[in-house]
């Protein structure tokens, strides 16, 4: 969810016609009003179903048998709708507004809720009726196989959505994990965490809330997933664009380690790197200055609206790069690596990259800054513009550095083709492949992947690019989870390949299948990117493209390189 060029269309709007949705990026980042324009990503049914004048009508829909489980923390209530699989939501931790979490000590329906079927409301977040959501938003969506027996001793899938840090439920478009879990024969668990401020800006200092929250989802699965047939050494976690950095931020983190085995990163913006202490202290004044709470007035936090809240979040966020330029414009609030809880770059930089044990499952999509440049540029851009464009978010040197290259080609009548090229490269698939190089370098194993056949996530629809051919960050969601409406052959073809793989890696932590092509290890010096999907090359695989480690991380510096964070 990365607004790519965002910085370039100051200059450039005089000059060119802007598709309204621009500022929305991929990830629904806010605008300059801060509302995002595109439909907000947990605008799903299970959302709509919390507004008040939608209540008297789902609850009109036909009932779910219940369904019934004793844990060590109670009795889980749950209900089975028919697909095959039982689904519970619970509340795995709890929170005072800016305080640490801690882990329920005993099974909670999610927000005082008394009917089993009823789903969680999201964190709250900008851009979306306030009745969606709630403080109190610290619960997850157990999906679990009605086959399972207590000793079925499966592995556990752990679902990190994705949303910029900012917005986002358990309960988005095509999180449903009943088919996931039926295909894997696994427990699937889709989890939330406090998302923006209330999450990463604890006026006190206090950061990485938002992580602490994972890792007590992790604690409270870990207890639990036993008694639905789970094996709680056997947790892997999942995640796509925002959802997959709070997944390299758990790796960053010694002490979560031992919560899972093994991790799937989907589509993340890697180029950004984590905020250093230093900026998360600048944009912690800022934010304390724009609500009007000292760091010590706890009093004057705690009476803060949300509104007020979220209104100071928008306002840090639409200005966080004039306060310090590393945090980027679409994920200003992220991750810190505060040398105590984060305590390594995990990336190019990091001195010393440390020893790695843990298998990695590591994907982008096609055509991942197509939501950005499409949606930014809705006619034909002349190569004209290239300095112009490129400069904004790279500046002269990296600029001249790309432009001059063989890999994309600048000559064309619509360089919006090489920039979506050249976008998708820069923030996320070739620092992916930094990531798996350097992993495999120090002991992990890494597998990286390509998916060339998606479906259109609903922030897409709108965007002839992705409706048409595009594999757009976030198509791959529905593919994963096999809740694409109305799928094509080539889309039901994939759902179940990678449903195979994901069954595979979640038990051995390599994700090969019978009738498969196999999946070749990244190593050292080549990834080996596998196609997925599609009419496979010789090989299986992808070139690398610009994503040489002679070019991008080395002749072009990413990000996290430039700002030194």
């Amino acid at each position: 969810m990365v607004v790519l060029f965002l910085a370039a269309i100051v200059s450039f709007v005089a000059a060119a016609p802007l598709n309204g949705r621009a500022t929305a990026g991929i990830m629904n980042a806010p605008s300059v009003q801060g509302i995002p324009a595109f439909p907000p990503v947990n605008s799903g049914p299970g959302m709509l179903c919390q507004m008040p004048f939608m209540k008297t009508f789902c609850a009109q829909a036909p009932t779910t048998p219940s369904s019934q489980v004793p844990t060590p923390l109670g009795i889980a209530q749950g209900v089975t709708d028919g697909s095959g699989a039982h689904r519970f939501a619970v509340r795995y931790a709890s929170a005072a507004r800016w305080a640490a979490s801690t882990v329920a000590t005993s099974w909670q329906l999610p927000n005082g809720n008394t009917n089993a079927s009823a789903l969680p409301l999201a964190c709250p977040q900008p851009g979306v009726d306030a009745s969606t959501f709630t403080e109190d938003c610290l619960s997850m969506i157990l999906y679990v196989p009605t086959t399972l027996k207590p000793n079925s001793n499966v592995p556990t899938l752990v679902w990190i959505h994705g949303g910029s840090f900012i917005t986002g439920s358990a309960t988005g478009p095509g999180l449903d994990g009943s088919q996931l879990a039926i295909a894997t024969n696994s427990i699937v668990a889709v989890m939330q965490y406090r998302l923006g401020a209330l999450g990463f800006m604890a006026p006190s200092g206090s950061t990485n809330l938002a992580v602490h929250d994972t890792m007590n989802a992790l604690t409270f699965l870990g207890k639990v997933v036993p008694s639905f047939g789970g094996n709680a050494g056997k947790i892997t976690v999942a995640g796509q664009s925002s959802g997959a950095g709070m997944i390299r931020a758990l790796l960053a983190a010694p002490s979560a380690s031992s919560l899972f085995q093994s991790a799937i990163m989907q589509s993340d913006p890697i180029n950004y790197g984590f905020l250093n202490a230093s900026t998360q202290t600048a944009l912690q004044s800022n934010f304390n200055n724009l609500t009007g709470c000292a760091a010590s007035n706890t009093a004057c936090q705690k009476a803060l609206s949300v509104t007020s809240i979220l209104n100071a979040q928008v306002n840090l966020g639409d200005n966080a790069d004039t306060i310090d330029p590393s945090t980027g414009v679409a994920e200003p609030i992220r991750p810190v690596r505060d040398g105590s809880l984060i305590t390594t770059t995990l990336d190019l930089v990091a001195n010393p990259f440390p020893a790695e044990t843990k298998p990695l499952l590591l994907t982008n999509v096609k055509n991942e800054a197509g939501p950005t440049i499409y949606g930014m540029f809705n006619s034909v851009l002349d190569s004209d513009f290239t300095d112009m464009v490129c400069e904004g978010t790279l500046g002269a040197e990296r600029t001249a550095t790309v432009t001059n290259s063989s890999f994309y080609n600048f000559s064309v009548s619509d360089i919006r083709i090489p920039l979506e090229e050249m976008g998708t490269d820069y923030m996320w698939r070739c620092p992916t492949y930094s990531l798996a190089r350097e992993w495999v370098s120090h002991g992990g194993k890494a597998y990286v992947g390509e998916f060339v056949v998606g479906a259109t996530y609903p922030a897409n629809d709108g965007l002839a690019f992705c409706v048409d051919g595009g594999v757009c960050h976030q198509d791959d969601i529905y593919i994963v989870f096999g809740t694409t409406p109305s799928p094509t052959p080539a889309q039901s073809a994939l759902t179940t390949e990678i449903q195979a793989r994901y069954k595979a890696f979640l038990t051995s932590g390599v994700p090969n299948a019978n009738g498969y092509m196999p999946w070749a290890l990244a190593t050292s010096s080549s990834v080996n990117a596998h196609q997925l999907g599609g009419a496979p090359s010789p090989s299986g695989e992808i070139a690398p493209g610009a994503c040489d480690p002679s070019f991008w991380g080395n002749a072009v510096q990413y990000d996290y390189q430039v700002y030194g964070i």
